[in-house]
């Protein structure tokens, strides 16, 4: 398990002065497992999932995911299932059971997410090295964002989600906020030698400046936090005849419901707000919505790219993401990136997206 036990803390600092950046960032890490991870096979697969008690037919079909291994695996007798490996060293045992609990309770409230199967009372197994669940295999095909009917579905469904989510917090899986999402991850970038040294000035002074305007920005707004889906974005819909399936709970954590809803949105500005709109208008009609957290949406887009280049950063040594990411980590990606943040910089700066509702 990686637990980051306290944040980056004001000042933000030079990159030359990096370590005395981090001293305040104390991360313990469990590293048993990883090797095996990596080497996962077939065999191993079928051996971890048949010690749960099913029986195997010889089906395995690898699924599109990086952070774990997902498998589609036919059974005797029974319905295919997917197989969910956990990387290693990432979620206590107690955070995974918690995002189990908070599905169940979602399928119990008829919310259509894609719960693990419980057998014999449990969701989560231990196989040797590894960790895993076990989930009913959905078919599914991605939502049509231009549907009117499905973005009232989808505004419907994250409202209920977000209904149960407040209704306590959790206890072992994090917040969303601009240390977690920021601060953490620029100084993995710096403190592991990730960004170039000719832009490392650049880098930092960018990010510096950005980190600064997101934070005075979410303590304007002050938002409630929820317990939330975490990743709501397209490629975690599938979308089967008149409903929706929502599926991939791994990110759960604490955070503000527009995170929930802002990956949703795309085109030029006013194709962004007629999305927005329909979302709402469906939302609200189930749970209430701060319009203040409109005005956190180009913040999270940006706390989403630092995060989302340091999680490749963290995997580096993962063979599995030097195959699918060639172009991570080169001096065009680095540009790319500073480039990105610069206008997001600009963007935190503009009025916010605004709903009428």
């Amino acid at each position: 398990m990686t637990v980051v036990s306290h944040c980056i803390c004001e000042p933000r600092h030079n990159p030359s002065n990096r370590d005395d950046w981090l001293q305040h960032v104390s991360i313990a890490v469990m590293d048993n497992g990883t090797d095996s991870f990596f080497a996962l096979g077939p065999e191993q697969v079928i051996q971890a999932i048949e010690s749960t008690g099913l029986l195997c037919n010889g089906f395995q079909l690898a699924l599109n995911s990086y952070e774990n291994r997902v498998y589609q695996i036919g059974l005797e007798d029974a319905p295919s299932v997917v197989a969910k490996f956990y990387r290693p060293n990432r979620w206590s045992d107690a955070a995974i059971i918690e995002e189990h609990d908070f599905t169940l309770e979602l399928a119990d409230m008829d919310i259509p997410v894609i719960a693990p199967m419980v057998i014999d009372g449990a969701t989560l197994y231990h196989a040797g090295a590894f960790r895993l669940a076990l989930y009913p295999c959905r078919p599914g095909r991605a939502p049509d964002l231009e549907n009117r009917q499905q973005l009232q579905q989808l505004g419907r469904y994250i409202a209920r989600i977000h209904a149960l989510g407040a209704a306590h917090d959790f206890i072992h899986r994090p917040e969303l906020n601009v240390h977690t999402f920021g601060d953490d991850a620029c100084a993995y970038l710096f403190n592991n030698g990730f960004i170039p040294a000719e832009l490392e000035s650049s880098y930092n002074n960018v990010a510096e400046e950005l980190l600064d305007g997101i934070e005075e920005i979410f303590a304007e707004v002050s938002p409630h936090k929820i317990r939330l889906h975490g990743d709501g974005h397209p490629g975690n819909i599938l979308w089967h005849e008149q409903s929706p399936f929502i599926v991939d709970f791994d990110d759960a954590r604490m955070g503000p419901a527009v995170q929930d809803l802002w990956m949703f949105l795309s085109g030029d500005r006013a194709q962004q707000a007629s999305v927005l709109d329909t979302l709402l208008t469906a939302y609200t009609q189930f749970y209430d919505f701060d319009r203040s957290e409109l005005a956190l949406i180009e913040p999270l887009r940006a706390l989403r790219i630092m995060h989302h280049a340091a999680w490749l950063a963290r995997r580096w040594d993962d063979p599995a993401f030097k195959a699918a990411f060639p172009w991570f980590n080169t001096h065009h990606y680095w540009q790319e990136q500073l480039q990105s943040l610069t206008e997001q910089l600009t963007a935190i700066e503009q009025p916010s997206l605004q709903w009428m509702g």
